[in-house]
This record gives C-alpha cells, sequence and structure tokens, in this order.
C-alpha cells in the first residue's frame, strides 16, 4: 500500500507517493517515489497536484478538503528556448550539486606530494580507482562496501561504478609486479637518507581463503586466525615508504631479517638506518643485523634493550651513581633526562654504542603508581582475600595468611622484597646501536619512532582492516595495498594540521568535513563552484592548495595538474 512521506528542500518541503518493491537487479527492497503536493509555507497547509486528486476521485477515494497546489502562479522563466518552472529548475540544481572540496582537497594534495604521479606510472589502468577508494577509506572509515554512495553524491569523474562487485573486481586487477613497481618508485622518490623505522600489528579475518591467515599471537587479543602486515615509515619525510604481509604464526623477531632483505632487494637500498621497537631486539637479531652476508655491509640499527636481558640491567648498574649530572642532560619535548653514551662489549671482538637514559619524573610516578596499587590491593585482600580477579597480583605483592585473631581471618603483608625489585628499572631505559655515538641523537631518532605506532593505529581505526572482509590472497595483498595509499595521503595530513599548529581548532575528521560541504552544481551543461567559505579557505592556504576558478568549471578533476617534486637523490651519510 502506498505511502505518502516529506522531502525538505530548501524552504520547501514536498509530499511525495512512496510505493515499496523488491528490486530483483539489486536484490533489495527499493521504493519508487512519485511528487503528489507540498506543504504551503504560508499557510501550513498539504495541497496536492491536480493529476493526483484525479486519480483518487477515479479510484472512488473522497477528495473533499483537500486543496488545490495553484502551480499557474508560479514564476517561470525562460531556458535553453522554452519556459520552465523556477521550482523545476531548482529541484534540477539541487539533483545535480555534489560534494567537492574534500575530494578536491585530496586530489590536490596527492598531486602535490608526488603520490599521483607515481601511481600512474606503477598502475596505469586502474590508478584513478585505486586512489579514489583509497579516498574514500580516508574520509569515512567505513567497509567499502559502502563506496558506491559517497561515490555518488561526490565530485568523483572517470571512474565508473565503484559497487561492491566492482571493488572486487578491481582488486584482483593488479599484482605483486604493480605493487612493488609503486614502492620501489616511491621510496626512491621521497627517501634521503632516510631513517626507516619498522613494525608489526596482526589483523584478523574469519575467511577459509586466504592462505596467509594462521593462528598466532593476536595483538588485540581476537580469538581468530590472522596475518601480520610489517610497515616501514621514514622518519625525516614522515612517510610510509614500504609494507609487506606475512603468515600470522610468525612472531616480530621471525620477519626482520626478509623483510630488510625484501626492501633491499626491491630498492636497492642497502645503507639505511633501521629503528625498531623492543619487540625485535634478540641477541640472534641483533647478530643477523651486524653480519655480513654476502659482502653486503652490516644494517645501521638502533634498537631498545628489554629489562629481561641482563645487559640492560648491568647497564643501569654500572651508570646509576654518576647519570643525574649536568653533563647527561637529555633535552626532551618535555621536562629534560638524563642519558649517556659509552662503547660497551657486545660480544667479543665487537662493541656496541649503549645508550643508558634516566627520567627522574617518570620513575617518581611509577614508584608512587605502584605504591599506591600494592596499598589499595593490600586493603582489598583484608576484605576479600579470595578475589579471583585479583588472585595473581595477591601472589605477586602480597602474603595472605589465616589468623584467628584477625576480624575477617586473614593477615595481609606486602612482599616490599618484590615492589622495590620491580622499581630498580622504573625511570630506565636503554638503547644500543652500531651507528650513534650521540645520545641526545639516538634518544631524538628513537623517539620520532612513535610515527609507526600512530600508524598502524589509523590503520586499524581509519582504514578499515579492523577486520579483513575479503576472500582470497590476491585481494586481501591489494586492498591492504589501498589501505597503504590512504595511510600516505593521511599522515602528510596529519603532519600539516601538527606543524602548522591546526590541532588546536580542528581535528582530522573535523577538516574534512568542513570542506567536504564545499559543493558544485551542473546548470545548463555547466559545472559551477559554490563560494568557499572562510574556514575552507584558511584550510586550504594551510596545505598550499589554490582554489579553482569560481565561475565555470571544466572537468576540475581530471585536468592536467603540476608536476610533484623532483625526486630527491640518497645523500652521504
Amino acid at each position: 500500500m502506498p505511502s505518502i512521506t516529506r522531502q525538505r528542500v530548501g524552504k520547501y518541503t514536498y509530499l511525495n507517493e512512496s510505493v515499496s518493491y523488491w528490486d530483483p537487479v539489486k536484490k533489495r527492497p527499493d521504493n519508487h517515489k512519485t511528487r503528489i503536493g507540498k506543504i504551503d509555507y504560508l499557510t501550513g497547509e498539504p495541497v496536492y497536484l491536480q493529476e493526483y486528486l484525479d486519480k483518487l476521485a477515479a479510484a472512488g477515494h473522497s477528495i473533499e478538503g483537500m486543496r488545490l497546489w495553484d502551480r499557474s502562479r508560479e514564476a517561470r522563466v525562460l531556458l535553453d528556448g522554452k519556459y520552465r518552472n523556477t521550482e523545476e529548475i531548482a529541484m534540477s540544481v539541487l539533483g545535480s550539486v555534489r560534494d567537492f572540496g574534500a575530494v578536491y582537497f585530496l586530489r590536490e594534495l596527492s598531486e602535490r606530494i608526488g603520490l599521483l604521479n607515481i601511481l600512474r606510472g606503477s598502475l596505469p589502468d586502474v590508478w584513478e580507482k585505486v586512489f579514489y577508494l583509497a579516498c574514500y577509506l580516508v574520509v569515512s572509515g567505513k567497509p567499502v562496501m559502502y563506496c558506491e554512495n559517497w561515490v555518488s553524491t561526490s565530485a568523483v569523474d572517470n571512474v565508473g561504478s565503484m559497487s561492491s562487485q566492482r571493488i572486487s573486481e578491481l582488486l584482483v586487477a593488479f599484482g605483486t609486479e604493480q605493487r612493488n613497481s609503486f614502492y620501489r618508485s616511491w621510496y626512491d622518490f621521497i627517501r634521503e637518507n632516510e631513517y626507516i623505522a619498522l613494525d608489526t600489528t596482526s589483523v584478523s579475518s574469519h575467511s577459509t581463503q586466504i592462505g596467509a591467515l594462521e593462528w598466532g599471537y593476536n595483538k588485540d587479543g581476537e580469538d581468530l586466525e590472522q596475518v601480520n602486515i610489517c610497515l616501514l615509515f621514514g622518519e625525516d619525510s614522515k612517510l610510509p615508504v614500504y609494507q609487506t604481509i606475512y603468515s600470522g604464526s610468525l612472531r616480530d623477531v621471525s620477519t626482520l631479517r626478509a623483510t630488510l632483505s625484501e626492501f633491499s632487494a626491491l630498492t636497492g637500498a642497502d645503507d639505511i638506518m633501521t629503528v625498531m621497537d623492543k619487540g625485535f631486539f634478540s641477541a640472534e637479531n641483533v647478530n643477523m643485523l651486524l653480519s655480513e652476508d654476502e659482502g653486503k655491509p652490516p644494517y645501521r640499527f638502533l634498537v631498545p634493550v628489554p629489562f629481561s636481558s641482563n645487559f640492560a640491567r648491568s647497564q643501569i648498574e654500572s651508570e646509576k651513581k654518576d647519570i643525574d649530572s649536568l653533563n647527561n642532560i637529555i633535552f626532551t619535548s618535555g621536562a629534560p633526562i638524563r642519558g649517556i653514551c659509552k662503547l660497551r662489549s657486545w660480544r667479543e671482538g665487537v662493541k656496541l654504542y649503549t645508550h643508558v637514559f634516566y627520567n627522574p619524573e617518570q620513575a617518581l610516578k611509577d614508584r608512587n603508581e605502584l605504591f599506591g596499587y600494592v596499598k589499595s590491593l593490600q586493603q582489598r585482600a583484608t576484605v576479600d582475600p579470595h578475589n579471583k580477579k585479583f588472585k595473581v597480583d595477591y601472589q605477586k605483592y602480597l602474603i595472605v595468611r589465616k589468623s584467628r585473631k584477625a576480624g575477617n581471618g586473614v593477615t595481609v603483608s606486602v612482599r616490599e622484597d618484590v615492589v622495590f625489585k620491580k622499581l630498580e628499572t622504573a625511570g630506565w631505559f636503554v638503547l644500543i646501536s652500531n651507528d650513534i655515538e650521540n645520545a641526545q641523537r639516538a634518544y631524538d631518532i628513537y623517539r620520532m619512532k612513535d610515527l609507526v605506532e600512530k600508524g598502524f593505529m589509523k590503520y586499524k581505526s581509519n582504514l578499515g582492516l579492523k577486520r579483513l572482509r575479503v576472500h582470497s590472497d590476491d585481494r586481501m595483498q591489494n586492498k591492504i595495498f589501498v589501505a597503504f595509499i590512504g595511510l600516505i595521503i593521511m599522515v602528510t595530513i596529519h603532519e600539516t594540521i601538527r606543524k602548522k599548529e591546526m590541532f588546536k581548532q580542528m581535528t582530522m575528521d573535523e577538516l574534512i568535513n568542513t570542506l567536504a560541504k564545499l559543493r558544485v552544481a551542473t546548470v545548463n551543461g555547466k559545472t559551477i563552484l559554490y563560494p568557499a567559505t572562510k574556514e575552507q579557505k584558511t584550510i586550504l592556504e594551510a596545505f598550499e592548495i589554490s582554489l579553482p576558478d569560481y565561475n565555470t568549471l571544466k572537468h576540475p578533476l581530471t585536468a592536467p595538474k603540476k608536476r610533484g617534486r623532483k625526486p630527491k637523490t640518497m645523500k652521504a651519510s
């Protein structure tokens, strides 16, 4: 049975007759709407088209009291040799309105950083579809199945349909050769004696057809099979430079040699500085980095040593007495800390630069937090000594004894030796390197590695990789590649926001939403750009992007573009 719905357009509210039906092509319910009237904005009463009133009367329905929509008094103008109702023209224009600002911004930005030129050269047949799919991930963070809706409402040209079926076809339309071509050209374009920060993450899936899916240590604690992604960031350029995918059962330490060898073979970059997290530390990995296999020089590296290693603890013991000195001040973004570098023996015949740091504020914070936690634990155990949630910590920090004299039958004391043993390393950390001999420089380089961790956070939360919703290895590889393109764009935006201190006014999501409100409309075959707001102009100026001509745009997103920066050459160390 038809229903009557209301549609608000500007100051007008129109009435439509909506009939639901099953679409056999789309295989989902849909509805067909027919304009039957509007709400008179002066009286607030509904008025109806003569055709609709005639239809009701013919069907035997009473039309008594139903007012006629008198369109004869509405304005009409001469357009294309015909007189047309101004409302009809307005509806036509409104139907052609598309979001322009965000798409234009992302494309101009990607052109300026050289990303589009490299995509064009590496994926000549599908580069534009790949780029717009990456843009969709950046602006929405929603599953790719909804990309078609975004394309239909945005000023995206020359890509055709981006339905789920077309995206599925896109994700098998290119392969390893094209991806490697992109990685090689991209690194060659941005490298400049880069420090390469390296880290891994896992992505889970319910699929049974992805060969790389295996059970392994899941960093998100999910009970699913997974693949591991190893991502490399340039700490100087602040941009992602390479990624590779491994079976889910492999741990961080197992991927190190393969990743570095693969990256070197692909890019020809043997002399890179690799900055890693403590998950990559092991004596085996350090010795591998120091080796000179097949005549290649050792990898330059900077890696923290966890306190599970006797090497780290022995360095702290040797520096405890003398670390708190003006000569050992290390400047940070907050209060200064202490740091010292010494050549220490790693193995027979091999010495490494060993950087020992002490943060007195962090040490005090850790001490107070642990004291407070253990004291609260003691009080809890006195009242509820059998609480299963805290059983492990009870056993670790407390001694709980039965006592007839105690009111609740137990006495609780603290294992102070355990508490002070844990605090021995509070505020301390140790880095080792075969290249960096200055403690301040080592600290600065390592702290920049936080960019990788933030990159992984963006990967999963913003780029639709919390769960792989694909069902083959090729589609998995290519979806993660599309997300990598999106990550380059996101990092570029975040870095500009940070440098220009725009974060005080807006987040990245607010920036994108503000630009998306800049729209275009098609009138008589011409594309007209709406005026930009002051806020929109400020954003574009911050990114050094100029607005196109306000009057008429001819295919604004497909016009010839300026070429990106010239490729940088590798500087000598």
